[in-house]
């Protein structure tokens, strides 16, 4: 019956589903236009002839270039389809994420970015040199490698896939354009090719969305129609105060446990900390986390509009996943030639801005933590090279994972679950070292080593344990109207949507271990992280606090001395927590 109801609906026949020269040459300009950016910047300047120049773009970026790469780099092409699905599926429930963006981003305002900032670094990995030792510096780059690789692959793979399923354009075709463009442009230009690409990329994002709004609502009846379907088809959710953590979306995941998935992202993750020590001054950083704020509120906007307008054309007849955002453009679009092309020019920046950005960190992270303090005598013109060579390497390995993607089916959603799990425990490290001046590098390695465990015990458990119970999806549409090639693509389209929609709606409710396999995936970031700040303490006592004397100046954000003001200097002292943020840093690099 229903799939009778969906060949029904004409606008999802085949028919439409086509790019048309128009498409074709608008999605080649995005192309074109990003290598353009990329050889201006290896032409221009300094021609990437030092390592500041290549990998902090020279420390000269203004505020607003900054701002809008910070938004786009984890701006993804998966989020631009994720938001408006999960919003038709499940209703405005996750627009109460935009609460956690206020403390997300003024704590790595006033707190991780001066800290960063003053201590001169180029790698965030360098801190953890600083406030503890080599060891904790290594680990946590490896950590970082290993999230950035596998995740790298996924974000490549998974639009390209998704437009080929929908409209047959050619999916290795797609890949080998994205990651050889993004190479590019990202081995020729630098930091400062990325920022600008960023910024250009961001443009055409903002562009493609309200297109879609825009067009979508004027054939929907309006924007208060659109509403008015909403409301009756109970889409427009009230704020949801459920404290239970297993709950997927409520006021408390979305605006608590976000905060700290935003503080992984945009306070220690080395994607974003390189932007804001490519600004000229620590306030243009400072004013760059501020201006993302709105920018962020708009970016969620958009993508609940999306969702709200999708809804407002098809009711509930559709069962929605990842590909259903594409269906609905080229269903909106299907007698305006281009406007298909905008769209997916939009989504393929989300996913240039973000791989590019992954590129660049990751060769940021191999020579100033891995190559660097092993080879004191080499040229800064040899280093360049090596940058350059690095840039390059990661290139093809993104095109290798997108590759193993392809062939590994269910392991997106590992894969989409590590970058979550990895970033709450390197998050709870920086945490446990800024915050806590008696915490010892023992404490640093023990505490990451037990959030990992940690991480991936959950993470592991109830991707198991979802895998167990048998979840069928509904038919999207039948055999004869969507273009599907093989059974292979099938597979992996099919778990890409449940790793977008996160499998959270088990048959009854969890209890025992179950329940903390069952933690909604908003908490994984804060669970982890506190997971090492609370283990990092307790060894750190057992063996030894570290002394106030010992510490490098700078490395501790006096939080505690804050907090604890009522309280004697003397007894503040021994708690080795008045080490004021103002003392002179030595500004040296780490050998």
């Amino acid at each position: 019956m229903l799939e009778e109801k969906l060949t029904s609906l004409s606008p999802l026949s085949l028919t439409t589903m086509h790019f048309t020269t128009p498409d074709y040459v608008i999605f080649a300009l995005l192309l074109v236009a990003s290598t353009c950016i990329g050889l201006f910047y290896a032409l221009s300047g300094g021609r990437q002839r030092t390592t500041q120049e290549f990998l902090l773009a020279d420390r000269s970026m203004s505020c607003l270039p900054v701002s809008l790469s910070l938004l786009a780099t984890f701006q993804s092409a998966v989020a631009i389809l994720g938001a408006p699905s999960e919003i038709y599926t499940y209703g405005t429930q996750y627009w109460f994420l935009g609460v956690s963006y206020f403390l997300g981003l003024l704590i790595p305002a006033h707190v991780f970015i001066p800290v960063f900032y003053r201590l001169r670094l180029t790698s965030a990995y360098e801190y953890l040199e600083l406030r503890f030792n080599k060891t904790v510096r290594i680990m946590g780059t490896v950590t970082f490698i290993f999230q950035m690789v596998i995740y790298m692959g996924v974000v490549l793979y998974a639009p390209a896939l998704a437009l080929n399923a929908v409209t047959g354009f050619d999916l290795w075709g797609a890949v080998l354009a994205m990651g050889l463009v993004c190479t590019l442009y990202t081995t020729l230009g630098g930091l400062k090719a990325v920022i600008w690409t960023d910024v250009f990329q961001t443009i055409v994002m903002f562009a493609g969305q309200l297109a879609v709004i825009i067009v979508g609502a004027h054939q929907a009846g309006g924007m208060g129609e659109v509403w008015r379907k909403a409301m009756n088809g109970s889409r427009i959710a009230s704020l949801d105060l459920n404290p239970d953590p297993t709950e997927r979306h409520t006021f408390w995941t979305l605006g608590v446990g976000g905060v700290f998935l935003m503080l992984a992202l945009y306070g220690v993750n080395q994607a974003q900390v390189q932007r804001y020590l490519s600004s000229r001054t620590e306030r243009e950083a400072v004013m760059s986390c501020y201006v993302v704020f709105p920018c962020q509120q708009v970016v969620l906007c958009l993508g609940c509009l999306m969702g709200l307008v999708m809804f407002a054309r098809y009711g509930e007849e559709i069962s929605s996943c990842l590909q259903m955002v594409l269906y609905f453009v080229m269903d909106v679009f299907r007698d305006l030639p281009g406007l298909p092309g905008l769209f997916v020019a939009c989504l393929f920046s989300g996913a240039l801005s973000t791989i590019s950005s992954a590129f660049n960190s990751l060769a940021t992270v191999t020579m100033e933590d891995l190559i660097k303090p092993y080879c004191p005598a080499m040229t800064e013109a040899k280093a360049t090279l090596l940058s350059k060579g690095l840039a390059l390497a990661y290139g093809l390995v993104c095109l290798a994972m997108a590759y193993i993607a392809s062939l590994m089916g269910s392991v997106l959603q590992a894969a989409f679950s590590i970058f979550g799990m990895v970033g709450g425990p390197l998050l709870g490290l920086f945490c446990l070292g800024m915050f806590f001046p008696w915490a010892n590098s023992t404490g640093a390695i023990v505490g990451l080593v037990a959030g990992l465990a940690m991480a991936f015990w959950i993470g592991i458990g109830n991707f198991v344990s979802r895998m167990a119970v048998p979840t069928p999806l509904l038919p999207i549409i039948n055999a004869t109207t969507m273009p599907l090639h093989g059974n292979m693509t099938t597979a992996v389209m099919t778990t890409l949507i449940t790793s977008i929609t996160y499998l959270c709606f088990p048959l009854s409710r969890p209890t025992g271990v179950q329940a903390l396999y069952n933690l909604s995936y908003l908490w994984y970031s804060a669970h982890n992280s506190t997971t090492v700040v609370i283990v990092g303490l307790i060894v750190s006592l057992l063996t030894g606090p570290m002394k106030e004397k010992d510490l490098t100046p700078g490395t501790v954000y006096p939080v505690l001395g804050n907090l604890l003001f009522f309280l004697p200097e003397r007894y503040r002292e021994k708690l080795c927590c008045v080490t004021p943020l103002s003392h002179k840093v030595a500004l040296r690099s780490i050998q």
